[in-house]
């Protein structure tokens, strides 16, 4: 089984949010993880900005405020 890292670039330091990853789902909302002993977390206001396959991680990027809104 593949398990990922969710990490997130704050002030230009990698901050990892969630680790042992098992299933994500983008929403309106944002990003829902889940592993497989705790309840989904949803980190609102972001979306995937990259996979590293190879290194089990997967990048977020907060989404931009909507403009005249």
């Amino acid at each position: 089984m593949c398990q990922m890292s969710v990490v997130i670039n704050e002030n230009r330091e990698e901050k990892t949010i969630m680790e042992n990853v098992t299933y994500l789902e983008t929403t309106d909302e944002g990003i829902s993880l889940s592993t497989l002993f705790e309840e989904p977390s949803l980190i609102k206001d972001s979306y995937v900005k990259k996979i590293d396959f190879m290194g089990g991680k997967v990048y977020l990027a907060p989404t931009l405020p909507e403009e005249g809104g």
